[in-house]
């Protein structure tokens, strides 16, 4: 497994984001669909990453900077065959590491909330996030789940939110 920077221009990340969409769209009203198309996720504000295995794009994600200390996650996703491999975790931690590299204080994310996103949002957990209220962009949806990692520094863990053992 590789992590590349980039990747939108091959065809094995365009389908993957596209399997990504028709996920997004499948178990969520239009309204509340926060997916971003290959053109946003161009945008300067914007980093994505590819996970490959030989020449198969296995995964994606990026990361969104929303200010100078808050990044947002993005287009996380795992290729339906590889999925429970570690993919999504190698992922994570990858942006959570790039995250506290450029300095940011917490990284947030919106996921869905119907039973097909719970274990990405176990994933989430399992890595110290959150739930939280809207933040960015974003206002309260049903469909939608929010949570935040706190972090404190480049080698820190994530500290969790309210936690008062490590405030």
């Amino acid at each position: 497994m590789e992590i590349r920077l980039g990747g939108l221009d091959t065809p094995q990340v365009r389908a993957l984001l596209e399997e990504h969409v028709a996920d997004m769209r499948r178990y969520s009203p239009p309204e509340s669909v926060h997916t971003l198309d290959v053109d946003r996720l161009r945008t300067p504000d914007l980093t994505f990453w590819s996970v490959w295995d030989g020449a198969e794009a296995i995964g994606c994600g990026a990361l969104r900077e929303l200010d100078p200390t808050h990044g947002e996650l993005k287009s996380m996703r795992t290729a339906a065959g590889h999925r429970r491999r570690g993919v999504g975790a190698a992922m994570l931690d990858h942006l959570v590491a790039e995250a506290r590299r450029r300095g940011y204080e917490r990284v947030s994310l919106e996921t869905g909330s119907p039973a097909p996103f719970e274990p990405a949002r176990l994933l989430y957990e399992r890595h110290g996030f959150v739930e939280c209220g809207p933040f960015g962009p974003y206002a309260a949806d049903e469909f939608s789940v929010f949570m935040t990692l706190e972090l404190d520094g480049p080698s820190g863990e994530g500290q969790r939110a309210g936690d008062p053992l490590r405030a």
